[in-house]
């Protein structure tokens, strides 16, 4: 009997919904890509606020799920996990949200805590980075609603989740355009103050690769190699500067959105909250490198990769659909 499974993995955030359908092979230790893709739904809308789901942001969300079904369908996925995050952990009516998936996609949706997304995403992340970079690894998965901070090397042994985002920032201090100074101070203060508590768990300075994940980190990134076009290819596994990641979160921050929007790389839905999401990443990167000073050593590189929670929940439903 073969050892691959077909299965499907959906990733479902605060700004985006993604779906991942591969052929694992436990016994190899193999992911195969078959689709992998992302729209950006925005479920988090006005949660930072409200505390609830909005209709339309619910609605989008279903929308985004009906036409995932049909590739589930379409590929003959074998076994689907459908894992959510930050924005519906958050959310009084998030009841709402798991019968709309249950309907639509045949399998209850996990609202995982922060460090089950942390574990997930650390296992997709490191299942590449670690045949080429040296560990310590500190994984930071930088979300809408939340910033995953994972460190181990085989396997995590110190994570915290910070609920600091690219929409939650955005939403609760940078309404302008660009941002003014006062409202990125009050943004950095948020994010420093994050930091601090989860330095309390997560031990940064023995970082000796920092490997950052998901939209907000991949889009800095093409900004950083100066893609005209957003390339996969380029960005997962690509090595930048320390210094080179800061100027290009500074540049981000700065723009207004017509000049974001003009990039050629840049996703529409990420146009108004990639400068919450570069203002998150310097921060983050700044920190880790001082951390690391403190030890004596220096954090010569940052890593992006492409390779996130989504292979991380594919891993684990091979795992479960052969236990």
């Amino acid at each position: 009997m073969s050892g691959v499974t077909r299965v499907a993995a959906i990733d479902c955030g605060t700004n985006s919904i993604r779906l991942l359908v591969a052929d694992v092979d436990l016994a190899v230790g193999t992911l195969v890509d078959l689709d992998r893709r992302s729209e950006v739904v925005r479920l988090g809308q006005g949660v930072d606020r409200t505390g609830r789901l909005a209709p339309e942001a619910l609605e989008r969300t279903f929308d985004a799920c009906r036409r995932y079904a049909a590739v589930c369908r379409e590929l003959g996925a074998e076994a689907v996990r459908f894992v959510a995050t930050s924005a519906s952990r958050d959310a009084e009516n998030r009841d709402v949200f798991v019968a709309g998936v249950r309907a639509l996609l045949g399998v209850e949706p996990e609202v995982v805590t922060g460090a089950e997304e942390a574990a997930l995403s650390f296992r997709g992340a490191t299942g590449v980075v670690a045949a080429r970079h040296p560990g310590p690894y500190l994984v930071v998965d930088l979300g809408g609603g939340s910033t995953e901070l994972v460190l181990g090397e085989s396997t995590p042994r110190a994570a915290r989740s910070m609920d600091v985002g690219c929409v939650r920032l955005t939403e609760r201090h940078l309404p302008g355009d660009p941002p003014g100074e006062d409202e990125r101070a009050a943004a950095h203060r948020d994010v420093a103050a994050a930091l601090d508590e989860a330095a309390d768990a997560v031990p940064l300075g023995e970082t000796v690769t920092l490997v950052g994940l998901a939209g907000s980190v991949t889009t800095v990134t093409a900004h950083a190699l100066g893609l005209a076009a957003y390339e996969p290819r380029r960005i997962d596994g690509a090595v930048l500067g320390v210094d080179q990641v800061l100027a290009a979160c500074d540049e981000l921050l700065a723009m207004t959105r017509d000049e974001r929007a003009a990039l050629g790389f840049m996703h529409p839905g990420r146009v108004d909250v990639i400068g919450a999401g570069a203002l998150v990443w310097r921060d983050v990167v700044a920190r880790v490198r001082d951390e690391v000073a403190a030890t004596g050593r220096t954090l010569e590189h940052v890593v992006t990769s492409e390779h996130d929670i989504l292979d991380g929940i594919a891993w684990s439903v091979a795992e479960r659909s052969l236990a």
